[in-house]
């Protein structure tokens, strides 16, 4: 296995150490968030689904995917080029979002951590695996997945823009605490989750040369 893509062993070694970290804040920053004034918790339940997987794919963010892939196809020259560049990138997104989902909500039901809308019964730390239940299903966010692998995959396409993705998928895994369905470490691991397959995705495409070419360090970089 080359470099680069062993390397990304280091990014699941890295959401480990976070969570870790973060872990024993998780009850005292949930139930401070929360507390904040009013203005600011309403104005953050506005924003967070935008998070959604459901958003992503039939919402907005459908649309946003279907500008960006109108945008890139009207650059290239020839019928069979632009057909070729329309499927690969609605492939490329359907493949990062769905995967992450699948994933995400795979773990949330082996893990069964509790909500922090349970934290006086059960603490920050509750674990009843294959529950099942919704407010047994905190870890990781959901949300914060799909906006890792939303924001992800643009960042992967328009690599000069990942500061303001990075931003964006930030802004949406703080709403989950503010509003109380989760604990900070279940952000930063679905925000880290959906990073990592957006990142596996392009290596996948790049080894096709579809979209991505594999650079001399062996890095998955967006073709021209």
């Amino acid at each position: 296995m080359n470099r680069p893509l062993s390397s990304t062993g280091w990014l699941l070694l890295a959401t480990i150490v976070l969570v870790t970290a973060l872990l024993p804040f998780d009850g005292l920053v949930s139930q401070s968030a929360q507390a904040l004034p009013p203005a600011i918790v309403a104005f953050n339940e506005r924003i967070t689904d935008f998070g959604t997987f459901a958003w992503m794919i039939y919402g907005s963010g459908s649309i946003t995917i279907v500008a960006y892939i109108l945008h890139r196809v009207s650059r290239s020259a020839g019928f069979s080029s632009k057909t070729k560049t329309a499927w690969r990138l609605a492939l490329y997104f359907l493949v990062t979002i769905g995967s992450a989902s699948a994933l995400v909500h795979l773990l949330k039901l082996v893990i069964g951590r509790a909500r922090p809308e349970l934290y006086l019964d059960h603490g920050a730390h509750s674990l009843m695996p294959f529950a099942n239940e919704w407010l047994f299903e905190s870890f990781p966010s959901g949300h914060s997945a799909a906006v890792g692998s939303f924001f992800g995959a643009f960042a992967m396409l328009a690599p000069r823009l990942r500061i303001f993705f990075a931003l964006g998928a930030l802004t949406i895994g703080v709403t989950r605490v503010v509003v109380g369905a989760h604990y900070p470490s279940d952000v930063a691991a679905g925000l880290l989750l959906g990073l990592w397959v957006a990142l596996m995705t392009a290596f996948v495409f790049a080894q096709r040369n579809w979209l991505f070419r594999l650079d001399e360090q062996g890095w998955p970089r967006p073709k021209v």
